[in-house]
């Protein structure tokens, strides 16, 4: 049985057309001469019965097979038929597109030819046209173009000349007047309005009965706040209000924050005072460090260290000599940037020195003028060499080593000089160096004493018969802590113990 057959049995066989093709054979077929004897017929009718079923299955298969092949092959002529006339319509299009590119070559060709040619006639036309003018004139081209050159120069030449010698006179004539103008705006664009700063703060009252709540029993309140705030109250000299008076203008304004808090709050006792202080503390600290911040952005300054720009917002609470030293700072900074500006000097160098110059006044704690504190924290955080350097030789304590330095100290002198910039009265002032001098010659030995760079420095000199190196190096000590314990002074106060042997003969 050939392959076909058996898988159109097989086909047949799932169509369920034959249940059973068992054939049962009783017994076992006898072959006699290529023939075939069944001695059962029934199953022979059976087989011939299905063979005839098969071949009519297979017959049916077989014509759908072909209906299948026909309808598929149609299907296929009809797609082969859509592509071949798709791939016609492009090769059309192609060929179009491929005309209207030829056609357009040759017009811009076309194009290209006529420019050549409108160049070459105006070219001939030019060259005819400068052989006609140079007929007419007389002069060839390159004689007529020296002949106008030289004219030109002959007009700038005078021209310039001219122009020299006038600026040089207003040069000569304005010079000076230039210089007083520059200082002037400098100092005009520095300069800032407020007034002179004391010791004394003051806190309005309602009425006078507050003070009796100030004070508290025993004086409890009182005694409690002077202490945590490191200020004295005085309530006796006017009606209505209560005055805090401190050197320090930090405490004083912690102080004042924390009572008016205190006053409006109504109850005061010594629990209380010592929170508020201490939240006052806390608000003060934040807001010099906006103030700082806020200085430094208005003179320009950017990315400083914290530390730096927190010092710098001290100033708001402190003065020298009367002046705000925040608005003198802020007031000095300009002066300088506008005279580095000006004299071509680096700008940035001059504004952070100005910025800086006093930052040493702040620092209370440790032993030391202001100069040599300030260039200690400076290098401490690390800043440029030159800045450090403007700070060291605002006072002309060193060798100015550059032109900042100097313009620093300008800047600094103009702005502590000026009318009204400062108070301190004169009288006072040398009251002041006199209680040095005389603190100074009270001292056993001493013969002379000198209050000398504004009462920043005293020299005594004592007598060396009378006090040895010893004693005059305690000499110095007792001065100096006597210094400290009587007088007020800004900044500091040098002491210098001079003791010398001389010996001298006279040859008659």
């Amino acid at each position: 049985m050939s392959s076909l057959l058996k898988s159109l049995l097989a086909t047949f066989n799932k169509s369920k057309v034959v249940k059973s093709a068992t054939l049962k054979v009783a017994k076992p077929v006898e072959v006699k001469k290529d023939k075939v004897v069944l001695e059962n017929p029934e199953i022979l009718k059976q087989a011939e019965s299905t063979a005839k079923e098969v071949l009519t299955f297979a017959r049916e298969e077989a014509e759908k097979i072909r209906e299948t092949a026909k309808t598929e092959m149609r299907e296929l002529q009809n797609t082969l038929r859509a592509q071949e006339d798709k791939l016609r319509k492009y090769e059309e299009s192609l060929q179009t597109k491929e005309n209207n590119l030829v056609t357009k070559d040759k017009q811009i060709d076309a194009r290209l030819a006529d420019i050549e040619k409108t160049k070459a006639e105006m070219a001939e036309l030019r060259l005819k046209q400068v052989e006609k003018l140079e007929k007419i004139g007389g002069l060839t081209k390159e004689k007529a173009k020296d002949i106008l050159l030289e004219a030109v120069d002959k007009k700038l030449a005078r021209d310039v000349a001219e122009r020299i010698r006038v600026a040089e006179d207003e040069i000569k004539e304005t010079v000076e007047e230039k210089s007083r103008d520059l200082l002037i705006d400098a100092m005009y664009h520095g300069s800032t309005e407020y007034v002179a700063e004391f010791t004394i703060s003051t806190v309005k009252i309602a009425d006078d009965d507050v003070k009796g709540r100030i004070i508290g029993k025993e004086g409890r309140n009182i005694r409690t706040f002077e202490k945590v705030t490191g200020v004295d109250i005085d309530m006796d000299e006017t009606p209505g209000e209560v005055r805090l008076s401190c050197y320090d203008g930090v405490r004083r304004e912690v102080a004042r924050v924390a009572l008016e808090r205190l006053i409006k709050d109504g109850r005061i006792q010594p629990t209380r005072i010592e929170e508020y202080v201490a939240k006052a503390r806390h608000d003060i600290e934040k807001i010099m460090y906006e103030e700082g911040k806020k200085l430094c952005h208005m003179v320009g300054a950017y990315n400083l260290p914290q530390e730096l720009i927190a010092m710098l917002g001290r100033f708001k609470f402190r003065s020298s000599y009367g002046q705000n030293m925040l608005a003198h700072t802020l007031e000095e900074t300009r002066i300088g940037m506008n005279l580095a500006a000006e004299t071509h000097a680096n700008v940035d160098i001059v504004r952070l020195g100005c910025l800086f110059h006093d930052i040493g006044k702040i620092i209370t704690d440790e032993e030391g003028s202001h100069v040599e504190l300030g260039v200690k924290l400076l290098e401490k955080n690390n800043m440029p060499k030159a800045v450090i350097d403007c700070v060291a030789q605002h006072h002309e304590d060193t060798e100015f080593t550059s032109k900042e330095s100097i313009l620093v100290y300008i800047s600094d002198a103009i702005s502590g000089s000026r009318p009204g910039a400062r108070y301190e009265n004169v009288a006072e002032y040398v009251k002041r160096l006199k209680a040095i001098e005389e603190i100074a010659m009270s001292k056993p030995g001493a013969l002379e004493a000198f209050a000398i760079s504004a009462g920043r420095e005293v020299r005594v000199m004592v007598d060396p018969g009378k006090a040895t190196d010893d004693e005059a190096v305690r000499m110095a000590s007792d001065i100096r802590d006597e210094i400290k314990a009587k007088l007020t002074y800004p900044g500091t106060v040098t002491v210098t113990v001079i003791r010398e042997t001389r010996a001298q003969q006279v040859a008659k």
